[in-house]
C-alpha cells in the first residue's frame, strides 16, 4: 500500500468514526474541495464542513472501497446514508472521490455524485420533479454554504 493509499484509507477511516479531527489533518494548509454542493472550499472551509457533518449528522454511516493512489494521485468510491436534515428522508449517495496530494497531505479532493439522484432522495416529490434544473442546484448549493458559514460562525 502506498503512503496516500494509507491517507485515504486513515481519512474515511475517520469519517466512519466521527473523528473529524483526524479527516482535517489530513488536509494541506492550501486545499481546496469541491462537489455539486460544495464548490472550491478553501482548507479552513472543508475542515469545517467535515466536522460539521461529523458533529450534526444524526445515523450517519460512511462505506469506502476502491482506494488507490500513486505518488501524486488518488481515488476512492465510497457511500454515504443518511437523514437529509432539512426532510428525515433516507439518502444513500454514491461517491466518487479524486485527490491530489501534496507534502503527504490532500491538496486537492472533489467527490462527484449525481446530483439528481440526491436531490430525488433528499427532497423528495420536488427533488425528483425539479432536482434537475439549475435553480434547485444553486438552492441547495446556497443552503449548504450558508449552514456551513452559519457553523463556523458559531465556534467563533
Amino acid at each position: 500500500m502506498t503512503t496516500n493509499e494509507e491517507l485515504i484509507n486513515t481519512f474515511y477511516t475517520a469519517f466512519q468514526k466521527g473523528d473529524y479531527k483526524t479527516m482535517q489533518a489530513c488536509y494541506h494548509d492550501e486545499a481546496i474541495f469541491s462537489d455539486p454542493v460544495f464548490n472550491n472550499l478553501n482548507a479552513n472551509q472543508v475542515r469545517s464542513m467535515w466536522e460539521m457533518f461529523c458533529v450534526k449528522s444524526k445515523d450517519l454511516n460512511i462505506s469506502f472501497s476502491n482506494v488507490s493512489a500513486d505518488d501524486s494521485t488518488g481515488r476512492a468510491e465510497w457511500i454515504a446514508t443518511y437523514p437529509f436534515s432539512k426532510t428525515g428522508n433516507k439518502v444513500t449517495n454514491h461517491i466518487s472521490a479524486r485527490f491530489i496530494f501534496k507534502d503527504g497531505k490532500i491538496i486537492k479532493h472533489t467527490d462527484t455524485f449525481s446530483f439528481y439522484k440526491w436531490a430525488s432522495q433528499a427532497l423528495g416529490m420536488k427533488g425528483t420533479l425539479l432536482g434537475w434544473t439549475g435553480f434547485v442546484k444553486k438552492k441547495v448549493q446556497s443552503a449548504g454554504l450558508k449552514s456551513l458559514n452559519d457553523y463556523m460562525n458559531s465556534k467563533g
